[in-house]
């Protein structure tokens, strides 16, 4: 959404990690999450897969697995541990070894991982925390590497989203001025936040940025139908979200019942160099 920051509460709350009620929304409807969230340039699982010392990686609030997967696919094996029981059950049945505990609290058993990554939710992790709990579990020459969509809506379909906010949920951190930011400086937060993290923990190369750009078209009902599991409306009572949905979606109609959303995708990378 460009008119939040990723997934968080409220810009002038800058730490979404302790807004667990929002991150532990996501598994309200799991299946629609799994069905209509983008998944992950194949570019830049590629790029992970060919520049980490073995197959083993860790996914970081894996829900329903949709990045663990595609890791499965360039023939690695996956963990995935999720704070969302009903998230982590769904990543179960698709195939995907999961267990249930935020980062911070899971207990990796003395087992060791050649990657740690995590998409679109090392914003829920203590960066700090997050950032030595992977040193301790990555081996030498490991690489932790967490990445996130960075979507920018056409503004016509902002402008909707945010006038049927205003109107339906006035107290949300909507804000019609963030409409002129681009994406990417909204999302500037969350890569110092993660590299900061890094540099504090210790242990690891000087981070480093990967961006993959790419875009995808969506009709109005394949965005009306991904707009349910987006942190802002995760627990907004049906009718209320039916308004808004009503509300976009003739936005949609009126430029013709499809737009073209540009992406980027960006990770923030470091390798483990030393203890933590």
């Amino acid at each position: 959404m460009p008119t939040l920051p990723p997934e968080e509460a409220r810009p002038s709350e800058p730490e979404p990690h302790r807004h667990r009620e929002i991150a532990e929304s996501f598994g309200t409807d799991a299946e629609r999450y799994d069905r209509t969230r983008p998944r992950y340039p194949d570019a830049l699982v590629g790029r992970i897969v060919a520049g980490i010392p073995g197959p083993d990686v860790l996914d970081v609030g894996c829900g329903t697995g949709i990045a663990a997967r595609q890791f499965q696919a360039a023939n690695c094996w996956v963990l995935g541990v999720e704070p969302d029981a009903r998230m982590a059950e769904l990543a179960r049945r698709s195939g995907v070894e999961a267990e249930v505990a935020t980062f911070e609290a899971w207990d990796p058993a003395g087992r060791e991982f050649d990657a740690v990554v995590a998409g679109t939710a090392w914003h829920w992790v203590d960066p700090v925390a997050g950032a030595t709990k992977a040193g301790q579990v990555l081996r030498p020459g490991g690489l932790l590497a967490p990445f996130w969509h960075v979507p920018q809506l056409p503004s016509d379909v902002a402008k909707a989203i945010v006038a049927a906010c205003e109107r339906v949920m006035p107290d949300a951190p909507f804000s019609r001025a963030a409409l002129t930011t681009p994406a990417l400086e909204m999302y500037r937060t969350q890569f110092t936040r993660a590299t900061d993290g890094i540099r504090q923990a210790g242990g690891f190369s000087d981070p480093e940025q990967w961006r993959f750009d790419w875009e995808r078209s969506y009709t109005r009902h394949e965005w009306l139908e991904q707009m349910p599991t987006q942190g802002a409306f995760t627990r907004l009572p049906p009718a209320k979200l039916a308004e808004v949905l009503d509300y976009v979606g003739a936005a949609i109609d009126g430029m013709g019942g499809t737009f073209t959303m540009p992406y980027a995708t960006v990770a923030v990378t470091a390798t483990r160099t030393g203890a933590t």
